[in-house]
């Protein structure tokens, strides 16, 4: 009989180390996640910065529309 309480203890420690492990886990995740967020506004940044420069382009300037463009050599 006095092997249940060390049995009890065991499995409380087993579990309170899992229980850290995924703490540290879930923690790295959320950092991660926030850096993938900051990465995507960014681009999303840079996209209707790009999108606002091509609107602003002259109607004369040399580049087509993609249905203006004629169809490719091998065609």
């Amino acid at each position: 009989m006095s092997s249940e309480p060390i049995d009890i203890q065991l499995h409380l420690i087993e579990l309170e180390s899992k229980i850290a492990f995924q703490e540290d886990t879930v923690n790295c995740l959320h950092e991660e996640l926030l850096a993938h967020q900051k990465r995507i506004d960014q681009l999303q940044r840079q996209i209707l910065t790009l999108a606002e420069k091509l609107q602003q382009l002259p109607q004369d300037s040399e580049i087509l529309r993609p249905e203006e463009e004629p169809p490719p050599p091998h065609y």
